[in-house]
């Protein structure tokens, strides 16, 4: 029997499930840049204060996705406007996390929480979705690309002890 994925723009009540999925990206990150970000924790609503913030301000949804009634994947983004006289004003919708828990890994989840984010991007008059991923991060640059992101720019940073 095929399992049954349901997508739904997630709530202020998904808040601390996206803080227990949350773990993986903390340990992800942690382990490749400990010197920026914080280790996962056992707990988990120590990440309330950050997802929380997603639902308190217009412009930003997340999705959330369940496997026959588990969560197993969410996706945050946030809408907002470019302007200035160097740039084509243009709305662009930001994606800022993707998290799907390992054991839904290579099940499309991922690729359909994206195109929830696109769909709504396009609802929303945008021209242009953007997401920023480290480089150490091989899997999800090989997805992105997948989907048709295209390498744009290289950030740069300088540690200052």
């Amino acid at each position: 029997m095929e399992a049954t994925i349901i997508y739904r723009i997630a709530t202020a009540q998904d808040a601390l499930t996206m803080c227990e999925l949350g773990q993986l990206l903390n340990s992800v990150h942690h382990d490749a840049r400990p010197d920026i970000y914080a280790a996962a924790t056992e707990d988990y609503s120590r990440d309330l204060p950050h997802w929380s913030g997603i639902f308190e301000k217009p412009g930003q949804v997340a999705f959330l996705a369940t496997v026959d009634g588990q969560a197993a994947a969410f996706i945050t983004a946030n809408l907002s406007a470019s302007a200035g006289p160097l740039m084509q004003p243009q709305n662009v919708v930001r994606i800022g996390s993707v998290c799907v828990a390992e054991p839904f890994w290579g099940k499309g989840i991922g690729r359909g929480l994206m195109q929830r984010v696109k769909d709504w991007a396009i609802e929303h008059d945008a021209q242009d979705l953007r997401l920023t991923v480290w480089p150490f991060n091989e899997r999800a640059i090989r997805i992105y690309a997948e989907f048709g992101f295209e390498q744009r720019a290289i950030e740069m940073g300088l540690r200052l002890s």
